[in-house]
C-alpha cells in the first residue's frame, strides 16, 4: 500500500515522504495502519514520527487511526491460517478476548467498502451485507466481519478512539 505524506518545508508545500506501507496481519497480511493522531493534529507537523512503522492499537479517546483491510473470502483466510499454522479461534481470543469473528472497541468506525463485499454481524445475529461505496457507522458495538464471497473485500477505515459510559 502505497502512501504520500505532504506538509511545509521554508512555507513551501511538498511532499516530505512517498513510500509502500508493509501489510499487517496473523492470518493475512491485508491490514494496513495508515496514519494516526494522538489528540488534536499539528499543522505543520512538528516532528518526524510518521516515519515510524504504525503499530496497530484501536486509539485512546480523541485519537483516531486510519486504516485500510483487505478481507479475504473467508475459506481463504482459513487456508492461509492452516498454512501458517495459525490458530484463528486463538489468535481471535488473544487480540480481542472474544469468541471469533465478534469483538467490541471503545471507537466510533466509518467503514467504508471500496471493493468486493463483507458481512457484518452483531450480537442478535442480524447481518448487514455491504457492498462498494457502503458506509458503516459503527458505534462502539459488539460486532464481527465475514467475507462470504468470492473476492478481496478493501475496505477504508477510521477509528475515532471514544469513552464508553
Amino acid at each position: 500500500m502505497r502512501r504520500v505524506v505532504t506538509g511545509h518545508k521554508n512555507g513551501k508545500s511538498v511532499i516530505l515522504e512517498d513510500k509502500e506501507i508493509p501489510g499487517q496481519g496473523g492470518a493475512f497480511p491485508g491490514f494496513f495502519p495508515l496514519w494516526k493522531t494522538e489528540g488534536i493534529p499539528v499543522i505543520p507537523l512538528e516532528n518526524e514520527d510518521y516515519k515510524q512503522p504504525i503499530p496497530f492499537h484501536f486509539p485512546e479517546p480523541e485519537c483516531i487511526t486510519v486504516m485500510i483491510l483487505v478481507m479475504p473470502p473467508d475459506e481463504v483466510i482459513l487456508k492461509i491460517a492452516q498454512e501458517k499454522g495459525i490458530d484463528l479461534d486463538e489468535f481471535h481470543r488473544n487480540m480481542f478476548n472474544d469468541q471469533r469473528p465478534m469483538h467490541t472497541t471503545d471507537t466510533v468506525d466509518y467503514d467504508i467498502v471500496m471493493s468486493g463485499e463483507i458481512w457484518m454481524e452483531l450480537d442478535d445475529g442480524k447481518e448487514v451485507h455491504l457492498k462498494p461505496y457502503d458506509c458503516l457507522v459503527q458505534n462502539g458495538t459488539r460486532h464481527g466481519w465475514r467475507n462470504k464471497g468470492t473476492e478481496d473485500c478493501v475496505m477504508v477505515s477510521f477509528l475515532v478512539g471514544a469513552k464508553r459510559t
